[in-house]
């Protein structure tokens, strides 16, 4: 098993926060695609040109893609969480890299564009076991190494209107949106709750035709996790490494 190295934080610097996410190779097509749609590149850290599209004006298209540009082109595995003040990166890079081991790279489903709850995401055509086992083992085999949840933290999450089952999910692993109750899916928007109709449905259209291409392609595969660290409150996400599965 081999790590690809992204980015870098100054030495000796612990992060604010960590997440596991997958993302495709920093290499890839898929990667530039979905970082040229978000006008970031969570690799580099530098901003990139956003495509143009008939009717969709641009400065609605750079505040509907505002959320998911901060946390970079990904689809979350374990949400962004601290660590415990005794948990090194070290530490947590080789937990994340024994996790690994334990999963061979497969292929994963078509992906589609499709409007999510509120907010537009490229999600898969049918559902994924494979997908939905290494979700859950991120959540279970990183959660050591995150701190509990402050209560204002849990209030929050808890504004959102969580059912039963999401709440006994936020309380135990730090995040209601986990195990069965997990969606895979790759941010395109932020909500789009207050957003017009007819522009919802030119964002979809032109989420449609950037990724047209690769959605015509065969799947996607799943080959690594990816470590990404928030520096420090409130900064960009960086993708700190990608992780190989396999021995």
């Amino acid at each position: 098993m081999t790590e690809r190295h992204a980015h870098s934080l100054p030495l000796h610097r612990k992060a604010h926060r960590y997440a596991a996410y997958f993302a495709p190779a920093i290499d890839s097509a898929w990667w530039k695609a979905g970082s040229d749609w978000l006008g970031r590149c969570a690799a580099s850290g530098e901003a990139r040109p956003q495509p143009v599209f008939d009717r969709l004006p641009v400065d609605l298209q750079r505040k509907a893609t505002a959320a998911p540009r901060r946390y970079g082109w990904h689809a979350t595995l374990t949400a962004p969480f601290t660590p415990w003040p005794h948990i090194e990166e070290a530490t947590l890079r080789d937990g994340l890299q024994t996790l690994c081991q334990a999963w061979e790279p497969f292929t994963m489903p078509a992906l589609e564009v499709a409007l999510l709850d509120d907010f537009l995401a490229l999600v898969p055509a049918r559902p994924s076991p494979a997908l939905q086992a290494v979700a859950g083992a991120c959540v279970t085999g990183l959660h050591a190494f995150a701190e509990p949840l402050s209560p204002s933290e849990l209030q929050r999450r808890r504004a959102a209107g969580l059912t039963p089952e999401e709440d006994a999910l936020l309380v135990r692993w730090g995040y209601p949106f986990v195990l069965e109750r997990f969606r895979f899916h790759m941010s395109l928007t932020g909500a789009l709750r207050d957003t017009e109709p007819a522009m919802v449905d030119a964002l979809r259209a032109a989420a449609r035709r950037h990724f047209a291409p690769l959605l015509a392609s065969p799947p996607l595969r799943f080959e690594a996790v990816s470590l990404f660290a928030e520096p420090t409150p409130g900064a960009d996400f960086m993708c700190l490494a990608q992780m190989e599965l396999g021995r």
